[in-house]
């Protein structure tokens, strides 16, 4: 077996603690995939995200080894597992400002209204808190002339055929394993590693720093927030991002879920094992928590 993730911010070099990136020793005994891949100033989409990934689940395949499609960003998830057809459109950083400086005099409604009369699928979809996805969607609505959520519809033959597994807590007890699991992060380093995210000129306002963590403890860094009022907004954040996967997820009626408080690595193992693919296809799990 070999993993192959499909966590969107694990890609980033330096940025450890925050992505809770399998350690050297986990990745020595298990060989993983597309982390540590670009620094957190390099532009990195979906499609690139795409392309890359099918490429090392052929090569997994071709060794005669099994890949397994680890993570909880659900558009790179779907990406692999339902093809999407994705535009390959490059950052255009002039628009983006524009976009910015709208949010930033008009509120972020203004762009919210903007997406509606271009492509009202992805407007009902994106939060408009995400001013990000936002624009991006403008954007490649500008670029392409066709709407992102058309780009974003599976493909009649997806390029990989996947079973499903989801991992799964009661919500209260997620919400107190992430909350124990922040602590952890905050002991072990979170804040001296965005500390030397900043000192290597990464700003809090690039893509990659918007992980739920970074931009807060950019704060703290930076004299401008206390570190007992970030922890509790990355906190309370996290609760929300956990509650959106799960909205996400539930919805994907493939998925074999597993109860994450009593289930073993062997039970996981045998589900993948004895749930018949074909040859050349893929397996994936969300590990939840």
């Amino acid at each position: 077996m070999e993993v192959v993730s499909a966590d969107s911010r694990a890609v980033y070099r330096w940025m450890d603690i925050g992505t809770a990136k399998p350690s050297l020793a986990e990745r020595a005994r298990l060989p993983h995939h597309l982390i540590d891949i670009v620094d957190p100033d390099e532009s990195y989409s979906l499609a690139t995200y795409q392309r890359q990934a099918l490429a090392v689940i052929a090569r997994i395949v071709a060794r005669g080894r099994l890949p397994l499609l680890v993570g909880g960003a659900g558009l790179y998830v779907s990406a692999v597992c339902d093809g999407l057809a994705l535009p390959d459109v490059p950052p255009d950083l002039a628009f983006r400002a524009l976009m910015e400086e709208r949010a930033r005099v008009d509120g972020k409604d203004a762009l919210q209204r903007d997406l509606e009369l271009v492509d009202p699928v992805s407007a009902g979809r994106i939060d408009p808190k995400n001013i990000r996805r936002v624009i991006r969607a403008l954007e490649v609505f500008r670029a392409t002339g066709t709407p992102f959520s058309t780009w974003q519809t599976p493909r009649a033959e997806p390029p990989v055929k996947c079973v499903f597994v989801g991992l799964q807590l009661e919500r209260q007890a997620l919400y107190a394993r992430i909350d124990r699991r922040i602590d952890a992060w905050i002991a072990g380093g979170f804040v001296e590693e965005v500390r030397d995210l900043l000192a290597r000129g990464y700003a809090p306002s690039l893509p990659s720093m918007s992980g739920l963590g970074y931009r807060q403890l950019a704060q703290v860094v930076q004299g401008a927030v206390a570190l007992d009022d970030a922890v509790t907004q990355i906190k309370q954040a996290t609760h929300l991002y956990a509650k959106r996967q799960m909205t996400w997820f539930g919805r994907d009626q493939r998925i074999h879920w597993l109860d994450a408080a009593s289930v073993s690595v062997k039970d996981v193992i045998d589900l993948l094992t004895s749930t018949p693919v074909g040859e050349g296809e893929a397996r994936r799990g969300r590990l939840g928590g």
